[in-house]
């Protein structure tokens, strides 16, 4: 597969807890520069990866929502075919407190023990980033279904300085010192003059973000959390004619979705995690293109361009 961004995601499943033949249950993966991040692990998402050529070798942390099967029943396969190619590298997952105890019995009772470290880490209620380096980091907070289910959001900490074509094309820099001059270094030329950072660059574009809002009713709580993030998923499990349902079942129609998209002011929308009970999911992105313009209905294999 080839990659269109420095920060994009891919959709591996978007059905709801029933897949059907042309839908697989919710994962995704998203990449920032070199890291791979698995949002989410519903059965058969090793499949997905290997069918759209994906490197999934460089996942090294892994997120699940909540604790029902649609979201991670596929990991403990994942793990599994890590340990048979003879992985080394540690790999984290991040989910509910009950998920460590659940994968390590279920390894245990197929006499599996990895060759590489399993780190887990559990979430809590508390609101705030649990993963991070020096460029990015990954928050989570909670969302509103049956059982404890958190959403994620990743974001851009630092951007680094654009340098003006006029400049490159009078000096010719070093790669060196391009990458000097984009952390915010003054430049010496070949005659020992100093020119001043600020004359030879632009200010970075705008941090982005992308939000991860599984399986939750309408709740506008999150919002604060997602407030002018670039790119938002949102499940939209149901059409508005089944708004009681949704509400019963603690899901989400489109336009649920597309009024948090329009409330928290984000860049643009995408729906997944839809029922199994509609062929055509037309109906799902009219519903809530009517409220927020800027909304896309997710499709397997495709890549979301965050930018």
């Amino acid at each position: 597969m080839k990659y269109p961004s420095r920060f994009f995601v891919t959709i591996l499943g978007n059905s709801s807890a029933v897949p059907s033949q042309n839908h697989h249950p919710i994962s995704q993966l998203l990449v920032y520069e070199n890291k791979y991040f698995l949002i989410d692990c519903g059965e058969g998402t090793q499949m997905q990866l290997i069918k759209y050529k994906i490197k999934y070798h460089k996942i090294d942390n892994i997120f699940i929502s909540h604790m029902h099967g649609d979201h991670f029943f596929g990991l403990i396969g994942l793990i599994s075919t890590y340990h048979l190619l003879g992985r080394e590298k540690d790999l984290h997952i991040y989910g509910p407190e009950t998920l460590k105890d659940i994968i390590e019995n279920l390894l245990e009772s197929a006499y599996t023990k990895p060759k590489y470290k399993l780190l887990f880490h559990s979430l809590s209620n508390d609101i705030g980033t649990i993963w991070e380096d020096e460029q990015f980091s990954v928050f989570s907070f909670p969302l509103n279904h049956r059982i404890p289910t958190w959403g994620f959001k990743f974001k851009e900490k630092t951007r680094k300085l654009l340098i003006k074509k006029s400049f490159v094309k009078e000096f010719k820099p070093s790669v060196e010192e391009i990458l000097n001059i984009k952390n915010g270094e003054d430049y010496i030329d070949t005659e020992g003059k100093r020119i001043i950072n600020e004359t030879i660059t632009h200010s970075p574009p705008k941090l982005l973000s992308y939000a991860y809002c599984s399986d939750t009713k309408y709740d506008e709580s999150i919002i604060e959390h997602i407030k002018d993030v670039t790119l938002l998923y949102h499940e939209a499990t149901f059409d508005n004619s089944m708004q009681d349902i949704a509400d019963e079942k603690f899901h989400s129609t489109a336009q649920d979705a597309a009024n948090i998209a329009k409330k928290a002011n984000v860049g643009k929308l995408i729906l997944g995690h839809f029922s199994a009970r509609y062929n055509d999911l037309e109906k799902l992105r009219e519903e809530a293109v009517s409220i927020f313009k800027s909304t896309f209905i997710t499709k397997e294999g495709k890549q979301y361009i965050i930018s």
